[in-house]
């Protein structure tokens, strides 16, 4: 089966298991060698459906979270759209995959997810010691109530329930950090800021590492992270997560 991903996590865990991805977004940038040679039709939240027709796939995977409800509406061909909300959705959901696209790697690696998943979150171990730290940002050293994990800047915008982000933090040990919110994606306010809260920046979608000194500058604590680590809910995140868990 032939397939065109549009969701650069799935991309990447799909290729690893052996899945015939013929067509790609530009984002997704893994495996390096391997998606050199796939063609690219667009982004995730606009794509050419020229390009994809061209490739004369067998379906076209998307996400409900990475990709818009009207690029499903205007897909011309057979289309599968997964909706992962948080670690305990990634292995029903892959698994669901798994069997459209005949995979039987696909789906030890679902079972593989639905076991981590069971297993108890891991102890907070410190500021310094955050899983995907990159990069300490102003003092990093005291107390603070609870963690923010920002993905843009212009307006702030951070992280809430019903997120595969704000599942990872909890299974990290951020259970008694975590933000106060009711919106999964909630914009947060200009004033920031505050005194008693770690900020992580994540590595993206926005390029905060761009701007680390003047974030100090205005008084932020926290660090960059890998947001690979936090957001690629595949075989990245499941790899990592598997290592740190059981360390």
């Amino acid at each position: 089966m032939k397939v065109v991903s549009l969701v650069p996590s799935l991309t990447e865990t799909l290729i690893e298991c052996g899945v015939d991805v013929v067509g790609r977004t530009r984002y997704c940038i893994h495996p390096a060698k391997c998606v050199a040679d796939v063609a690219v039709v667009g982004g995730t939240k606009r794509v050419s459906w020229a390009r994809v027709e061209a490739l004369k796939p067998d379906l076209v995977i998307m996400d409900r979270e990475e990709n818009t409800r009207e690029m499903a509406e205007s897909c011309p061909l057979p289309w599968h759209a997964t909706h992962i909300t948080s670690i305990d959705t990634v292995g029903p959901e892959l698994g669901q995959l798994a069997d459209l696209v005949a995979s039987a790697d696909l789906k030890n690696l679902a079972d593989g997810w639905q076991q981590l998943a069971a297993g108890p979150a891991a102890e907070f171990r410190g500021w310094d010691r955050l899983p995907g730290f990159i990069s300490a940002i102003g003092d990093i050293s005291g107390e603070f109530s609870r963690a923010e994990y920002l993905i843009w800047r212009d307006p702030w915008m951070g992280v809430g329930p019903s997120t595969f982000i704000f599942s990872m933090m909890q299974k990290v040990g951020f259970a008694g950090f975590l933000p106060r919110h009711t919106e999964s994606y909630p914009q947060l306010p200009d004033d920031l800021p505050l005194d008693d809260i770690f900020y992580l920046f994540s590595s993206e979608p926005y390029p905060f590492e761009r701007c680390i000194d003047e974030l100090a500058e205005q008084g932020f604590r926290g660090a960059l992270v890998d947001g690979e680590f936090y957001s690629w809910f595949g075989i990245r995140s499941y790899e990592q997560l598997k290592k740190y868990t059981k360390e």
